[in-house]
C-alpha cells in the first residue's frame, strides 16, 4: 500500500447539461471548488492526473493540453488516464499511487465529461469488437441487456422478480439525488412509472438507464504528513484493487463477474474488510444501469449469488437499510462519463467525512466507491474511511 494518502479536497460541478460554460470553465469550476474545499492553492500541488472518455468523443485530441491552464496544470507534470466509463477511478488510483509511492506529496486528480458536445453512444459503439459485436451491441445497452439476461437466467429469478427489484432500485436512486445537490436527474418516481417506461433493451425500460451528463469532479490527494497539519477531517484510502477480464465480451462471465470480484478482494484484504454487508456503512456502486447494480451487489458481497432481487426488495440497500447504496443517486442519476467513478470517490470521501449534506447516511465511517468501464472488463474498487 505505501504510505498513508488521504483525500482533503473535493469539488464538484452541478451537473447536467451545461451549455452555460465552455468546456475549459466547466472544468475550472470543479477544480476551484476542490482547492477551496482543501484551503489551499494550485502553487501547492506536486502534479495532476487528468482523464475523460477516449479523445474522439471529446472531439479534440489530446484534451490534457488543452484544458492545462483550466486544470492549474501549467508548469507541473501531468499524467493522462483514460479507460472509458472507469476513467475516474483510474484516475483515483492513479493519484493514490503517485502519493502512496512517495513520488508527490500534493496531487489534483481531475475527471470531466461534455456529454452534450459529442456523440457518447457512437464512441462506445467504436470500443467494441469490430467484426462480430459491434453489429450486434451497439452502445451500452446492449451489452448491459446481455447481463440482465444472463443473470436471470443463471439463478432462475422470475422476471416479475427482477423487475420489481430494479424498479425498487431505480425509485430508491431517483429520489434520493432529489437530495444531491450536483445530481443531473432529480425525479420523484413511483413504481408505475418506471414499469410503464417504454422499454429500450429488454429487459432494460426507461427509468433503468443512467443519462448523458455534462460534469466534473477533482479531487486533492495528499500524504498523511500534509493531511494532518492542514485538514481538520480527510478521508483516508484503506484499500483499492483493480482488475480486468476478455475483451472479447463473449468470452467473460458478467455473472460471477470475475474482475469485479477481484478487484473488489483486493481491496477488501488491504482494508481488512472480511464481511462487507456488516463492516461497510455505505456504498457507492456504479450503476448506469439498474440490473448491473444487482449483479454487482452479488459479485461485492452484499448478498449470496443469485440474491440480490431478494435483499433489494427486503430493503438491505436502501438509505435505510442494512447497507446504503448510492444514495448520492448513483450512476444512474448522474453521468459524465470521464468523471463518473470518480465521482462515486468524491461521494464514498463525502460520506466518511460527514459532509454529504441531505443524503448522509449517519455515523458513516466505512465506504465503497466502485468504477466499471471499458467493454465492460474493467473493475476498479477504493475503499476509503474516517480513520487512517
Amino acid at each position: 500500500m505505501g504510505r498513508p494518502v488521504s483525500i482533503i479536497g473535493i469539488g464538484q460541478t452541478k451537473h447536467g447539461v451545461r451549455s452555460d460554460v465552455t468546456y475549459p470553465d466547466l472544468i475550472r469550476e470543479a477544480v476551484q471548488a476542490a482547492f477551496a474545499n482543501a484551503d489551499i492553492g494550485p502553487e501547492k500541488i506536486d502534479g495532476v492526473v487528468f482523464g475523460t472518455m477516449p479523445s474522439m468523443m471529446e472531439g479534440v485530441a489530446m484534451t490534457h493540453f488543452y484544458f492545462a491552464e483550466a486544470l492549474g496544470a501549467v508548469g507541473k507534470p501531468m499524467m493522462k488516464t483514460e479507460t472509458c466509463g472507469t476513467t475516474g477511478m483510474s484516475l483515483a488510483i492513479t493519484g493514490y499511487y503517485w502519493v502512496a509511492s512517495g513520488m508527490a506529496d500534493i496531487v489534483l486528480v481531475v475527471g470531466s465529461e461534455k456529454m452534450h458536445e459529442g456523440d457518447a453512444q457512437a464512441t462506445i459503439s467504436t470500443v467494441l469488437e469490430p467484426f462480430f459485436l459491434r453489429p450486434f451491441l451497439v452502445g451500452a445497452p446492449g451489452v448491459f441487456s446481455l447481463v440482465a439476461q444472463l443473470w436471470m437466467e443463471r439463478y432462475k429469478i422470475p422476471e416479475e422478480t427482477a423487475r420489481e427489484a430494479a424498479t425498487r432500485l431505480s425509485v430508491d436512486h431517483h429520489n434520493d439525488a432529489c437530495d444531491n445537490t450536483y445530481a443531473h436527474i432529480k425525479q420523484n418516481l413511483t413504481a408505475d412509472e418506471v414499469n410503464n417506461a417504454r422499454i429500450i433493451t429488454y429487459p432494460i425500460r426507461l427509468w433503468d438507464v443512467c443519462p448523458a451528463s455534462d460534469g466534473a469532479c477533482a479531487m486533492i490527494f495528499a500524504s498523511s504528513e500534509v493531511a494532518n497539519k492542514i485538514c481538520k477531517r480527510p478521508a483516508w484510502v484503506k484499500g483499492v484493487g483493480f482488475s480486468g477480464d476478455e475483451y472479447w465480451f463473449g468470452d467473460s462471465d458478467k455473472v460471477h463477474w470475475q474482475a469485479a470480484i477481484d478487484a473488489a478482494d483486493q481491496a477488501y484484504e488491504k482494508a481488512g474488510i472480511t464481511d462487507p454487508l456488516r463492516q461497510l456503512d455505505v456504498a457507492e456502486v456504479y450503476n448506469p444501469f439498474t440490473f448491473e447494480e444487482l449483479v454487482h451487489f452479488e459479485c461485492f458481497g452484499f448478498c449470496d449469488p443469485g440474491k440480490a432481487a431478494e435483499a433489494t426488495l427486503e430493503g438491505t440497500f436502501s438509505r435505510e437499510g442494512a447497507l446504503p447504496c448510492n444514495p448520492s443517486g448513483g450512476v444512474l442519476c448522474t453521468n459524465p462519463i470521464g468523471a463518473t467513478a470518480l465521482i462515486r470517490v468524491a461521494e464514498a470521501a463525502l460520506q466518511v467525512t460527514g459532509n454529504a449534506g441531505e443524503h448522509q447516511i449517519e455515523g458513516a465511517k466505512l465506504a465503497l466507491a466502485h468504477g466499471l468501464g471499458g467493454v465492460a472488463q474493467f473493475n476498479g474498487v477504493m475503499i476509503l474511511g474516517s480513520e487512517s
